[in-house]
């Protein structure tokens, strides 16, 4: 299959032409040194297309294509949020468990990286989006919940937005859920842990809601707390508490969270006055 190479990091990155699946999804084979093995870069168009479109990256929880935890394209499908918000919805997959974090010595293991630096830098190439922070939204759980959170506080100026149901929020040491292969250290992880994250930024987060925790399933108390932490600290953010029986894509979070990710209050108009 022929590759196009990204300008400028020829030797790092190779994306194939899109293949379009049975529903309509754009599908990228990747070749890229920032992981272990092939990826893919699932993309979902919306069936009318503006000038530029805000980008969803839905994040996956498990590495390759597993889905034991269900398809969170399927689910963006079923409820047709794509083409309910104008919604290009990228979802990009992992050689490893992701965790989105670049491994401390293990070169094939640099998730933040691979995203930052070969999706979407790819997909701000090839198709029809915004190119500012206000038109890149994140979205995820568990994992990817974490993922989404970290990712914006490292980055506020890279991303708009995060919005995360049921993730383990207040992990304070690797060790759990498959975090010691990814991080490698604890001193690498401390760089990605969200409560150290938000200590460290909160003055950024103090308007604009650009946080959003949806509600909950197995991490009821991570949410609970992290909400609290974040009150304290004055970071503007929204809080749901409804809770759902089944920890997974397709348990009826995902509509309410691109919801609310797509709003904009009256509130946070004025304070940004």
């Amino acid at each position: 299959m022929a590759f196009a190479a990204q300008a400028g990091a020829a030797d790092a990155v190779r994306v194939a032409p899109a293949v379009i699946d049975g529903r309509g999804v754009h599908v990228h084979r990747v070749e890229s040194t920032y992981q272990s093995g092939p990826t893919l870069i699932r993309v979902l168009l919306p069936c009318k297309q503006k000038t530029r479109l805000a980008v969803l990256y839905v994040l996956p929880v498990e590495p390759g294509t597993e889905s034991r935890y269900g398809d969170a394209l399927e689910e963006v499908l079923d409820h047709d949020l794509h083409n309910r918000y104008g919604l290009v919805c990228v979802l990009p997959t992992f050689s490893d468990l992701p965790w989105y974090a670049d491994h401390a010595s293990d070169p094939a293991i640099r998730q933040e990286s691979y995203l930052l630096e070969a999706v979407l830098p790819f997909i701000e190439r090839t198709y029809p989006v915004k190119r500012v922070a206000a038109g890149r939204l994140l979205v995820g759980f568990s994992k990817s919940g974490w993922g989404a959170l970290s990712l914006l506080l490292r980055y506020p100026d890279v991303f708009g937005k995060a919005a995360a149901w049921d993730a383990p929020l207040m992990l304070d040491e690797p060790g759990e859920y498959g975090t010691q292969p990814i991080f490698g250290t604890t001193e690498n992880f401390r760089r990605y842990q969200i409560t150290r994250l938000l200590d460290q930024r909160a003055g950024a987060f103090r308007h604009g809601k650009r946080i959003i925790l949806n509600g909950y399933a197995a991490f009821g108390h991570d949410h609970e707390q992290l909400h609290e932490r974040m009150t304290e600290l004055g970071v503007s953010h929204v809080y749901r508490v409804s809770a759902a029986d089944e920890h997974n894509w397709h348990s009826g979070w995902l509509p309410e969270a691109v919801a609310l990710l797509m709003q904009t209050s009256t509130a946070s108009r004025r304070a940004r006055k």
